[in-house]
């Protein structure tokens, strides 16, 4: 079953990709904003950390495959961007359980970070 993705999605996805300017976060190549995919590493089931920039990551589509086939080293990959400290805040976030996130806050938020981004 997959999950509905909205406009918030998309903003979301480009704002990680944005972010990464153009560069796969795991092998480092740069391809190009557009040609990214936006990885999570909580499903983007968990309303907690749907929207959450350490949640995700930009990458190609090779990497985000193999990361999404070898878990243990989609862990490894997460804790060394985020560090120990990170992940385990990440971990426990995912953990929450929220009422509806307020979409419009967070647009708000991702489209102030793409400005900042594209200055």
């Amino acid at each position: 079953m997959r999950i509905r993705l909205d406009p918030l999605d998309k903003l979301f996805s480009d704002f990680v990709k944005k972010r990464s300017k153009g560069y796969c976060e795991r092998c480092l190549q740069y391809k190009g904003w557009e040609r990214l995919q936006c990885c999570h590493f909580h499903s983007r089931r968990m309303r907690s950390t749907r929207y959450d920039p350490d949640n995700a990551c930009a990458l190609d589509f090779g990497c985000h495959q193999y990361l999404d086939s070898h878990p243990l080293e989609k862990i490894e990959f997460f804790k060394a961007r985020l560090g120990e400290k990170g992940f385990d805040m990440l971990n426990n976030r995912a953990r929450i359980t929220y009422p509806k996130p307020d979409k419009q806050a967070i647009e708000l938020y991702l489209r102030e970070q793409i400005k900042l981004l594209e200055v």
